[in-house]
Parts: C-alpha cells; sequence; structure tokens
C-alpha cells in the first residue's frame, strides 16, 4: 500500500460536501492554488478512532485560509463532522487525515477575487513518518540550504503550501546526503525548525526550543510543551543559534506525522536518547489515545 501512487487508491474522498470515488476526486490543470499557491492544508491523525484536537486543527485551517485572503465555505463544525464520517466511511481507526482548501480554477491571474474556493478532505492509513528501527535510535539530521522566511515577506504562521515549497527541496538535498530531515535557520541566522517538524533540545534536565516567532507553532509542539510542565520539566522558549547545537544532550521533533522523534545527530553533533526525549515520547503516545468517559 505504501507504494501504490495516491491517485491510483480506491476508497472515497470527501469533496465540496459530497464524497467521491478517490480516483475521481480532481480538480482542472488550470486551477489557481496550483500555479499561485492559493492553497492551505492541514495534516491530521486518528487513534482508535478519534482525530486528536481536531478543533485545534480546524480552527487552524480556518484561520490559514484567511490568512491568504480568502475563506473556507464551511463552519469549524461541518469540516469536523466530515473529518469524523470519513474515517467512518473509509474504515479507518488509526489515520491520517489532509483537508486541503484552494482557490479553484474560475480566473488564471495573480488576482483571482472571484474564485470559488474548494475543499477537500482524504483519510489514509500512515504510520509512523520515519522507519521504526530509525526512530527509537535517533534520527540523523542534516542542515538546510534554505531559511524560513520573515514573517514580513509571507504568512508564517498559515499552513500553506506555498511556504513548504523549500521544505521539499532542503528534505530531498538532506536526504540525498544519507539524512532523514533538514534543520532550517529563520532569516536571522537562528535555529527555526525542520522541514515538517518542530525541534527541542535538552541540557541538564531542561528543555529549550525556538521561539515560535517565524514559523509555524504546531499543535503537537504545543502538546508537548504543555505535557512537559505537567512532568515539571522547565521549558524554556527563546532564539537558539547554530553554534550551540553542540552543547546539548538530547534532541527531538515533535509534529503531527512525526509525532515525538528522538534525534541522534545534526550534521555530526551528536545526541543520545535520554530521559526527557523518554518520557515525552511515552507521554505524547498516551495523551493522544482515546480517554474513556468517567463511569
Amino acid at each position: 500500500m505504501a507504494s501504490e501512487p495516491f491517485d491510483k487508491r480506491t476508497g472515497w474522498i470527501w469533496l465540496d460536501g459530497a464524497f467521491v470515488p478517490w480516483q475521481d476526486a480532481q480538480v482542472h490543470v488550470l486551477t489557481h492554488g496550483l500555479h499561485y499557491g492559493s492553497c492551505v492544508f492541514e495534516g491530521e491523525r486518528a487513534y482508535g478512532g478519534e482525530i486528536f484536537k481536531l478543533d485545534a486543527h480546524t480552527e487552524r485551517l480556518k484561520e490559514s485560509a484567511r490568512l491568504l485572503d480568502f475563506e473556507i465555505p464551511y463552519s469549524v463544525a461541518e469540516i469536523n463532522a466530515a473529518c469524523r464520517e470519513l474515517l467512518a466511511k473509509q474504515n479507518l481507526v488509526d489515520a491520517y487525515l489532509r483537508p486541503v482548501a484552494w482557490r479553484g480554477s474560475d480566473m488564471m491571474g495573480v488576482s483571482a477575487q472571484n474564485n470559488q474556493i474548494h475543499l477537500a478532505i482524504a483519510a489514509w492509513e500512515w504510520p509512523s513518518y520515519f522507519d521504526p528501527a530509525e526512530r527509537l535510535k535517533g534520527i540523523r539530521i542534516g542542515m538546510a540550504k534554505y531559511r524560513r522566511p520573515d514573517p514580513m515577506t509571507a504568512p508564517s504562521t498559515s499552513k500553506a503550501a506555498g511556504l513548504y515549497m523549500i521544505c521539499t527541496i532542503s528534505k530531498h538535498a538532506a536526504e540525498r546526503e544519507g539524512y532523514s530531515d533538514a534543520l532550517m535557520l529563520d532569516w536571522r541566522g537562528r535555529v527555526a525548525e525542520c522541514t515538517g517538524a518542530n525541534v527541542f533540545f535538552v541540557k541538564d534536565g531542561v528543555i529549550h526550543t525556538p521561539e515560535a516567532d517565524a514559523f509555524l507553532n504546531g499543535i503537537t509542539r504545543q502538546t508537548v510543551i504543555e505535557l512537559a510542565k505537567r512532568h515539571g520539566i522547565e521549558v524554556r522558549e527563546r532564539a537558539i543559534m547554530p553554534e550551540e547545537l553542540e552543547s546539548f544532550d538530547e534532541c527531538f521533533i515533535t509534529g503531527t506525522a512525526a509525532e515525538v522523534t528522538p534525534v541522534s545527530e545534526i550534521a555530526g553533533r551528536h545526541y543520545q536518547p535520554g530521559p526527557v526525549t523518554k518520557t515525552l515520547f511515552d507521554s505524547y503516545m498516551a495523551e493522544v489515545q482515546p480517554k474513556k468517559a468517567a463511569a
């Protein structure tokens, strides 16, 4: 299944208010979102039949669209319901969901004030983002050539498809060098994030993580910070410079797809997955499981 092209799979996709056969969920080649990046999306995981933090994801999807100057013509409640209905229709319990909204093909040009806004939701089985054996011992990360942009040049708090262009380039380059991912700096030269995940470091039992002022403040990132505080682990959100990377003891990344993944190396700097990483790995996996209602 993992090697099957996504456009050849079977099942259902929710598209503009209706369930359509998977292979029929298509857009025209002159879709504005394809040419000009007027597209936003979410990545969500379902565990045990429940979508983790669905409200937060849907609200962020709506806000991302607003930042790109369009409004998704469905409410948070309607989108949530569609996600849950799709999960059931696909007969999935543990799954990944991808809501995506874009400007359509009514007008072609930079300006597309009157284009219809489309929304689609797909769901499929997707296990660990990284190879399970590699993930347990810690993944290896390289350094990206490109940097996260100045928030004055792009809507950096939006989960916009266009902002991931340099992430794809950077991850491809890292993989060619034998790494699993790449660490990106921001436009000031500070440590920012990986290509699709936030990054955390540990030194003397204290967590250090870049302040999310130039990149997406991930929902998993926020969850892990809260879990750390529950365990009494100090979290410092601050500017981190590349020259500090050698001083940390542990490193891990977080994201809906990555969950909590230990890091063993960043471009020659080595880390040992330790007690803080393990505590948060275990706590996050417990947190995402559906909570049984009290008797």
